[in-house]
């Protein structure tokens, strides 16, 4: 029935990613939404709130729940910006710090498993294409 609808099978897409990656992050306390701000933090810190919801595709409020569950779990901290004083930069812990490489290492392995199941070409042409879409709806 919905087999050429664009925004059915994405969603439903999205819901089957949704569950690898909640399993994946799971053992760090951490939701999929959580632990990819938390990666992008650990990899560029200091970003703006806003660059950090830009950089995720985001809106604005959802990027700062994210960062509040952070925050409460002692991961990130932010700090007055230099560079905009309406916003706050934001910057990973210690703790958080010494998550990174489990984080990346939890991701390669659904990674790694995805393109098994898939074919590596497959995957990559996916993820290309998924992203061509995007851009082009923006």
């Amino acid at each position: 029935m919905f087999d050429e609808c664009l925004y059915f099978n994405t969603v439903a897409l999205a819901r089957r990613l949704e569950r690898e990656w909640t399993i994946a992050f799971k053992p760090f306390g951490l939701s999929p939404s959580q632990a990819f701000l938390l990666r992008t933090i650990l990899n560029r810190p200091g970003l703006l709130q806003r660059e950090l919801a830009d950089a995720l595709a985001i809106s604005r409020p959802t990027a700062t729940r994210v960062l509040d569950g952070l925050a409460n779990k002692g991961l990130i901290e932010r700090r007055d910006s230099e560079r905009d004083g309406r916003e706050y930069a934001i910057h990973p812990t210690r703790k958080a710090a010494a998550l990174l490489s489990p984080l990346n290492e939890a991701s390669a392995k659904v990674t790694k498993r995805l393109k098994k199941q898939l074919s590596e070409e497959v995957f990559a042409n996916t993820v290309s294409r998924m992203r061509g879409v995007r851009a082009a709806l923006e």
